[in-house]
């Protein structure tokens, strides 16, 4: 799993004792502090024991089953001393049921037959109802909350007129407030559920960069047309010669490589008082899973061209959703991308992915009216934002950074194929 990790988590289980496995097959998922990924089976036969359950975090080294090779066995818990296994005993006979208690009828004025729900309590305290008027329809004569309802929809119809009266009517009493509808009886208002494992890692991760740098975002607008335009060109035999589309996210990384080389502080990292000035360039690129996200990274980015980049970049993403990446391929960014644009965002200001110090955000390419030389025209344009640690660089170096990368796109000249 690599050097620096020291334990992991078992998600879980991709077999059942008694199934059969074969070598390489995918047996267990596990979740570091780094990468979710799949562990395949080391040996062929049958899955015979499962030590470690689902959950549970142990070190490494850590035996978590047992394959039978020959595949004869296949028990889940089999005893671990020689001692006889008791046969399980018969059920006892179900004794018969109680019959039902009577159904007594409820005597004026006292308390009805039958338990009363804190609900009903509070309904007929609120509503000033005597119980023992309320004909009870549950078990034993139990007056439940549809019986208070229907005995105040009854009361709340127009009562006959009093009889005349020589002397003095009194006035007809108010009509009962209407009662808002419940929820329906046992149903639940809220739901529990923990965090995984990797939402766990990120939400640390997150609360960590915030706290360690100080964050500012600069945001530019670019004129993305022609890559479009390039793009366009070469897509339908970009698809045909390599069997993977071509999207903007490479011309964008390719962009950022030029301007890193050039402005080398956004590709370094801090030390206490110390600056790290990295030589090589490895672009993280962040990717989205169905419960969290991950950010492999593309080693040496600077010596790929826009094939390159887009190769790796569609390899790492298929990998890291199919949980295949290796903690190694998490490890060791110098600069970060994130592209929220395939969702549709315009803009964002994302968390500088530790212990990087700077991060881009890619918002979606759309095509827009703008003003070029006092006529307007249609153009694709695109929101790039930068995030930065304000500790070591300063928004002049920031914009002059993004200044850089919007004319590399704006001028775009590179052949893709």
């Amino acid at each position: 799993m690599g050097e620096s990790i020291v334990e992991g988590t078992l998600t879980k289980w991709l077999k059942k004792p008694g199934e059969r496995i074969e070598r390489d097959e995918p047996l267990f998922e596990i979740s570091t502090d780094k990468v979710d990924t799949e562990i395949p089976a080391p040996a062929a036969g049958t899955l015979a024991e499962i030590l470690v359950e689902e959950g549970k975090t142990v070190g490494i080294n850590t035996i978590v089953a047992r394959i039978d090779e020959g595949g004869s066995a296949a028990v889940a818990a089999p005893p671990r001393a020689a001692e006889p296994v008791p046969a399980p005993a018969p059920p006892p006979a179900a004794a018969p049921a109680p019959p039902p208690p009577p159904v007594e009828e409820p005597i004026a004025g006292a308390e009805p037959a039958g338990p009363l729900s804190p609900l009903v309590r509070k309904m007929a305290r609120e509503n000033n109802i005597d119980l023992s008027k309320v004909p009870g329809t549950g078990a034993g004569g139990r007056i439940t909350r549809q019986d208070v309802e229907a005995y105040m929809a009854g009361s709340a119809a127009p009562a006959p007129p009093p009889p005349p009266a020589p002397t003095y009517v009194a006035p007809a009493p108010p009509p009962l407030a209407p009662v808002a509808p419940l929820p329906p009886a046992g149903q639940a208002r809220t739901r529990i559920e923990p965090l995984s494992t990797m939402r766990i890692k990120i939400a640390e991760h997150m609360v960590m960069s915030k706290r360690t740098s100080a964050h500012v975002t600069t945001v530019h607008r670019v004129d993305m047309t022609k890559v479009a335009k390039m793009r366009e060109r070469n897509k339908a035999l970009f698809q045909q010669n390599y069997g993977f589309s071509l999207t903007y996210l490479p011309f964008i990384a390719r962009a950022s490589v030029v301007a890193l080389r050039q402005f080398p502080l956004l590709n370094a990292s801090l030390d206490n008082n110390n600056i790290i000035y990295h030589n090589e360039i490895n672009i993280g690129i962040a990717v989205a899973l169905e419960n969290g996200l991950i950010v492999p990274v593309v080693r040496a980015a600077d010596e790929k061209n826009v094939l390159g980049l887009q190769r790796s970049i569609v390899d790492l993403a298929a990998r890291a959703r199919s949980r295949q990446l290796k903690p190694d391929e998490v490890q060791g960014g110098t600069f970060s991308i994130t592209n929220f644009g395939s969702f549709g965002s315009l803009m964002g200001t994302p968390v500088i992915n530790q212990p990087q110090v700077a991060i881009m955000g890619v918002g979606t390419v759309d095509k827009t009216p703008v003003v070029i030389e006092d006529a307007i025209a249609i153009r694709s344009i695109c929101h790039l934002s930068l995030s930065f640690d304000h500790r070591l660089i300063d928004g002049a170096l920031a914009d002059q950074f993004m200044t850089k990368v919007k004319q590399v796109l704006e001028n775009w000249s590179e052949e893709v194929l």
